[in-house]
């Protein structure tokens, strides 16, 4: 579906009949970008069990910690060396690049015979990383304006984060005391006012959804049914017209402006650095090799990545136009290539995972 819509986008779009004209840095575009991530990361958010936040934390930990910077210096050097672009403009690529996309994920962290690991792992690390990569975007995007030369990049980031965190923790709870029962609308306005108090002293909004959705079905389980009952169409349609917004933007030619040195970098970034900066976080952890390759895999680039590089197309930096056309490819590329095989991907580990309960070995 999710590929339909961007198939329907490009026809309509930009790219060929050019029916729909929205404009790569309309206040619409980043709009509705922004609130197909508030809505996911809520919705995934609320997803995330009791149990596996207190035993299982270690995994998504060190992903976030270790995989998604590894994925970022590595994405930048394969930049740097691929094309003409500076280290600053090379490492707001890596940035762009590193976050995984709860939209396209969720499909595989929803899917019951997943091992629940597995699926609590990219749950939480989709979930925080998009928070987590923007305070890295916006540094290096005012690190390349000329204007902010008084700029100080590591008070940003922790003032954009702390706040995200804080804010979450505070509107989750109060949410879980005020939310009447089986009233998913109530949810929606606790995720938009986490959003919204969070952003006002230039704090993380994103963070603060997908905090405040944790705090609240850990509170209330209750909510979770039945959001998910009530408020399905309302996710799915939201997913839909975000990705045929981002077809509505895409023209082949634009894309590879860079050349095979953009194919390059997007191959890199899907099958080289993100598998490898998994496999790196997590040595010496429990989980055996092709749990490990299944994770690596899995860290689709969507809508994170594109509403990142609409914010940096609308900074009028420099190679703005290019570092935003290299990251639609990635986004192009993940699209289709993780829509083929999450479905395959999700009975592929269930199959060996209940072929390793059935032999009495620990999956």
């Amino acid at each position: 579906m999710i590929a339909a819509a961007v198939l329907v986008g490009f026809v309509l779009g930009d790219g060929a009949l050019g029916l729909v004209d929205l404009g790569a840095t309309s206040d619409f575009v980043s709009v509705l970008a922004t609130v197909a991530l508030v809505v996911i990361l809520f919705r995934d958010g609320l997803e995330v069990e009791k149990e596996m936040l207190q035993k299982a934390w270690h995994l998504p930990f060190r992903k976030l910690v270790l995989a998604m910077p590894v994925t970022c210096v590595l994405v930048a050097l394969a930049t740097y060396g691929l094309t003409d672009l500076s280290w600053t403009e090379s490492f707001l690529d890596g940035a762009l690049l590193s976050p995984t996309d709860p939209v396209l994920s969720s499909s595989v962290v929803t899917n019951p015979r997943v091992p629940r690991v597995v699926r609590h792992s990219l749950n939480l690390e989709s979930g925080l990383n998009d928070g987590l990569a923007l305070p890295a975007v916006l540094a290096f995007a005012i690190a390349l304006d000329p204007s902010e030369s008084g700029f100080v990049w590591w008070k940003f980031v922790l003032q954009d984060v702390s706040i995200g965190f804080a804010v979450g923790l505070l509107v989750g709870y109060a949410a879980s005391r005020v939310i009447p029962q089986r009233q998913p609308l109530f949810a929606f306005a606790a995720a938009f006012a986490a959003y919204g108090i969070a952003v006002l002293p230039h704090g993380n909004g994103l963070i603060a959804a997908f905090v405040g959705a944790i705090v609240l079905g850990v509170r209330r389980p209750d909510i979770l049914d039945s959001f998910e009952r009530r408020s399905e169409v309302v996710v799915q349609a939201v997913k839909l017209a975000v990705f045929f917004e981002f077809g509505t933007l895409l023209a082949f030619g634009d894309l590879f402006e860079d050349g095979w040195a953009a194919v390059g970098i997007v191959a890199f970034t899907l099958l080289a650095a993100r598998p490898l900066a998994v496999f790196l976080a997590l040595a010496r952890t429990r989980t055996d090799v092709a749990t490990r390759a299944f994770m690596g895999w899995f860290g689709p680039k969507g809508v994170a990545t594109m509403t990142f590089s609409l914010l940096v197309l609308s900074q009028g930096i420099a190679a703005g136009d290019r570092i935003f056309h290299i990251a639609s490819l990635a986004v192009l590329v993940s699209i289709l290539a993780h829509g083929l095989t999450d479905h395959a991907g999700a009975e592929w580990i269930a199959r060996r995972t209940e072929r390793a309960e059935a032999r009495g070995v620990p999956a």
